[in-house]
């Protein structure tokens, strides 16, 4: 696992406690494991996603990453309608280790407001949570 220092913190996504990041544009938003819980995990071998077309509530499992460690619930942090989903997870689940702020995303919700987002951690605040976390 990354030493805190070395962790990458992007300030253009909020946060999840289940370590998930989002990203909003429009009423879309990409979700994506952030760079403390793909260390933690391990070199991820596996990406269950779910289905373009599910709904999917906040703070709840809709799918999972196995890694060579264990395999740990993929949240999303919105509430919505699944439109999109990365495929090149199925072929390079690495992706998630190596980029997952840019290739390693997981899935894109279409939300009807955005109040789940609007309720997710800044950068600085995640930053405090995920130190804490470490000591």
């Amino acid at each position: 696992m990354k030493a805190y220092d070395d962790l990458v913190f992007k300030s253009d996504v909020s946060y999840s406690k289940t370590h998930e990041w989002a990203k909003k544009d429009g009423n879309i938003v990409r979700v994506g494991v952030d760079d403390y819980a793909q260390g933690a995990l391990g070199d991820i071998v596996y990406v269950e996603l779910p289905d373009v077309g599910d709904t999917v509530k906040a703070n709840a499992a809709c799918g999972s990453l196995e890694s060579t460690k264990a395999v740990s619930d993929l949240n999303s942090p919105v509430s919505g309608k699944v439109v999109a989903v990365n495929e090149a997870l199925e072929d390079s689940p690495d992706l998630v280790n190596t980029s997952p702020y840019d290739e390693g995303w997981t899935f894109e919700v279409e939300v009807a407001d955005s109040k789940d987002f609007d309720a997710m951690m800044k950068v600085d605040a995640y930053k405090d949570f995920v130190k804490n976390l470490e000591n």
